[in-house]
């Protein structure tokens, strides 16, 4: 249960670079293009940490999948961005894939 923790850790330090990668602005804004790489540091460091634990395919797809949902709606939400009929489709695939594969793989073990 402990590898769970470490992989929404993860998961939250991913999106946390992400919004402060696009308001680094290429890189040219100091503090945020810090963040992001601190931020980006610090998912890898928590998914390693799960990792030991939760088989890799398991782990990966949890980590992104739920990365992509978050981060787009994120990005609806704080950066004014669309999303139409098709993107929410996809990340509505992408999050019952998530699902699949968190509540029946028969991979996981606690």
């Amino acid at each position: 249960m402990k590898s769970y923790i470490f992989l929404l850790l993860a998961i939250a330090s991913e999106i946390f670079a992400t919004a402060s990668l696009k308001k680094a602005d290429g890189f040219t804004v100091l503090t945020p293009s810090v963040l992001s790489i601190l931020g980006y540091a610090a998912s890898a460091f928590f998914l390693s940490t799960a990792l030991k634990i939760i088989p890799i395919g398991i782990a990966y797809s949890i980590w992104a999948g739920l990365g992509i949902v978050f981060t787009a709606v994120l990005g609806w939400l704080s950066f004014n961005q669309k999303l139409d009929f098709a993107g929410v489709l996809g990340i509505l695939l992408i999050l019952c894939g998530v699902l699949c594969v968190s509540l029946f793989s028969k991979s996981i073990t606690l």
